[in-house]
């Protein structure tokens, strides 16, 4: 990706294009910032169930109607 910018996954151009800082999602969710990076950036990666539960709920704070599926396969 050299030159291309970062990669991301679509839950990183999710947080992307709301503007939203990793860093606001890792502290409210209290999720880990490292967590959080590598779902950023890997759609390989899932969250666990609890992590994904913690993490739609602060994102739903922006999106009512987001769902974890959206994102990853849990």
């Amino acid at each position: 990706m050299f030159g291309l910018g970062k990669p991301r996954s679509k839950f990183g151009k999710w947080l992307d294009k709301k503007g939203i800082k990793q860093q606001w999602v890792a502290e409210k969710s209290k999720v880990s910032r490292g967590t959080i990076s590598q779902l950023a950036i890997d759609d390989s990666r899932s969250p666990t169930y609890k992590n994904a539960v913690k993490l739609i709920k602060v994102l739903r704070e922006i999106d009512p109607s987001i769902r974890a599926d959206q994102f990853w396969d849990i």
